[in-house]
């Protein structure tokens, strides 16, 4: 009994530890969702504590800029592979349909145009040579997101949450602060307990504040590393494939000059074949109108012919019997002109002596 009379007053102590540790979770936790709260809304914060981590605001910025951009080049690289792919594919199909159409031409042209699909397929090959540079450059961007963007998005939330569990103290202690009475002992020890959380979440807080700066820092300058190779290779790649086409653009060009030069005609549009039947038949028809106007007019252009020929005799008969009477008086006046004085010699009587 005695043993057991001593152990009380020892459970109630602990049991009364225990009930304390546990309102003081359930404040800190209380204080830790409503700075959450207050960060979620976007309500202002006390200026001087945003002051303070403003250093560490442009590091996460810088972070999440490296992210994003990683992930748009991630997938600009894929779009730029099908995009290869497509273009040496048809550049490929342009240069067998020119060598299939230049053996079928047996002259100059014909030439060209095989010389120019040769050239063309091979400029296809060489294409498709970029695509590895861009494999490897797509696996470095990957490796580069999924291990250490990862492990510093991990650091990050880390240390977020630590800064919501010290900006939540710092709300707790405030509280208290202005319930203050430094007379009561209980609220004395209360604001000292509760600045002592502070003090632990303010530690957590800096050390994985400094996490993180270093880790955005070296995230930075492996970037910068990773970019350099890569891209060196890529231009290297790059300047290779375009010497070795001009090159053989250059000795096309340099054979063909003294060939004949052609004059071509590019078609803006091609005509359905149904569309050429609709318009031939439209021709036609307009054709056969056009027959049939004329058989129409023929005849009353002969009647009016006839008309013209018969006004024309008219006219013409009119001024020959005109030049017929012209004559007839012509010839009666010369008459009576020379018959007077004959007349007059008839009638002459001789002279009596």
């Amino acid at each position: 009994m005695s043993g057991h009379k001593c152990s009380y007053p020892w459970d109630l102590q602990d049991r009364y530890a225990q009930d304390k540790s546990v309102v003081n979770k359930m404040q800190q936790k209380y204080w830790e969702t409503k700075q959450a709260f207050i960060k979620a809304t976007g309500k202002k914060e006390d200026e001087h504590v945003v002051a303070s981590d403003a250093d560490l605001d442009a590091k996460l910025e810088l972070f999440h800029s490296i992210q994003r951009t990683c992930l748009d080049l991630s997938k600009a690289i894929v779009l730029y592979q099908k995009r290869i792919c497509f273009l040496s594919q048809e550049e490929n199909e342009l240069g067998k349909f020119l060598r299939s159409q230049g053996f079928q031409d047996k002259t100059r042209a014909g030439k060209m145009m095989q010389a120019t699909g040769k050239a063309l397929c091979f400029s296809s090959q060489q294409r498709l040579a970029l695509r590895n540079p861009l494999c490897r450059f797509h696996q470095e961007v990957e490796t580069f997101r999924h291990r250490a963007i990862s492990d510093t998005w991990l650091t990050v939330n880390r240390m977020e949450q630590c800064r919501t569990e010290y900006r939540g103290a710092l709300l707790w202690m405030k509280d208290v602060s202005q319930e203050l009475d430094p007379d009561l002992y209980k609220q004395m020890e209360k604001f000292r307990k509760v600045q002592t959380q502070v003090r632990l979440a303010k530690k957590n807080f800096d050390k994985l504040k400094m996490d993180v700066c270093q880790k955005v820092d070296l995230l930075g300058a492996s970037r910068c590393n990773l970019l350099s190779h890569m891209l060196a290779t890529y231009q290297t790649t790059l300047l290779h494939f375009w010497e070795k086409t001009s090159h053989t653009m250059a000795a096309i060009h340099e054979s063909f000059k003294g060939y004949q030069p052609y004059e071509f005609t590019t078609l803006k549009s091609l005509q359905d074949p149904m569309k050429k039947l609709v318009e031939k038949e439209k021709k036609k028809k307009i054709t056969q109108q056009e027959s049939t106007d004329a058989a129409v007019q023929e005849p009353s252009q002969l009647i009016s012919l006839e008309e013209e020929n018969q006004r024309k005799e008219s006219t013409s008969f009119k001024t020959e019997d005109g030049k017929s009477i012209l004559s007839a008086l012509d010839k009666s006046s010369t008459h009576t002109a020379c018959s007077g004085p004959i007349d007059e010699l008839l009638d002459m009587k001789p002279e009596e002596g």
